[in-house]
């Protein structure tokens, strides 16, 4: 093979090996975060061997980037994890004056999402928890009546593997009770699935080798051996061709 082959085939791979870089990239995941949410993210990532890193943006937020062959499976990893955590609203937030006095009615309706949204925050605070919803319905006072309607609520749980939270069920509902004025334990009934198996570990890694890079540098390695081993072969055949021509007949 002459030097001048040797350069094209050099040549021939440098631009196979640029085309793919560029056409390589990272891939945001989520923006606008705190930067204790995207630390926690970027943790669970590389726990995951996903390699993911943060970078700051305006006014103090952060965003979280993949390379763009991990993005499938990083939100998968942080859906398991339940990243990011569920921004819940406070009563201050809830009850925040805004515009003209509000009437009974909004008001009771506002009290029942704050506590809900209070007693999601707390239920999603325990270890393990992925997601937590309290539905409340606490039926508004009839002055027109001598008797309480009872108030209940419903509580979801969703666990991730490795914590069975189902021993903890008296627990959330002694809290819900606790919380609620009127609510009785009985009139709670709490609801626990569990989330996603985790990914497997080795699976994640090989996941990683069908990344655009991943897969462009096995085609240029590939395409550059078979450059190089397609004139040696053929110099081969030729030259077996030459000594077959060449022998005298028996």
């Amino acid at each position: 093979m002459g030097l001048a082959n040797h350069r094209w085939v050099a040549r021939l791979i440098g631009l196979l090996l640029l085309v793919t870089l560029a056409a390589c990239g990272r891939q945001e995941v989520y923006g606008r975060l705190a930067e204790s949410e995207a630390n926690e993210i970027v943790a669970a990532l590389q726990q995951a061997n996903i390699s993911a890193s943060k970078k700051a943006v305006d006014d103090g937020e952060w965003s979280v980037a993949v390379d763009a062959g991990d993005f499938p499976n990083a939100i998968k990893v942080l859906k398991i994890h339940g990243l990011p955590r569920e921004d819940f609203a406070s009563l201050g937030e809830v009850f925040e004056k805004k515009g003209f006095v509000s009437s009974p009615v909004e008001e009771h309706a506002r009290l029942i999402y704050g506590l809900s949204q209070e007693l999601g925050r707390t239920v999603s605070e325990i270890d393990g928890v992925v997601q937590a919803r309290v539905h409340l319905a606490i039926p508004e006072p009839d002055p027109l009546s001598d008797k309480l309607k009872p108030s209940s609520a419903a509580v979801f749980v969703k666990y991730r593997p490795g914590y069975d939270l189902r021993s903890e069920a008296g627990a959330i509902k002694s809290l819900v009770t606790n919380s609620v004025e009127g609510l009785s334990y009985d009139r709670v009934s709490v609801v626990m699935v569990p989330s996603q198996a985790e990914p497997d570990s080795q699976a994640t890694v090989i996941a990683g080798f069908s990344s655009p890079l991943a897969a462009g540098i096995l085609a240029v390695l590939g395409v550059g051996g078979l450059l190089f081993a397609f004139p040696i072969f053929r110099r081969r055949s030729q030259g077996s061709k030459s000594r077959d021509l060449t022998e005298p007949a028996e």
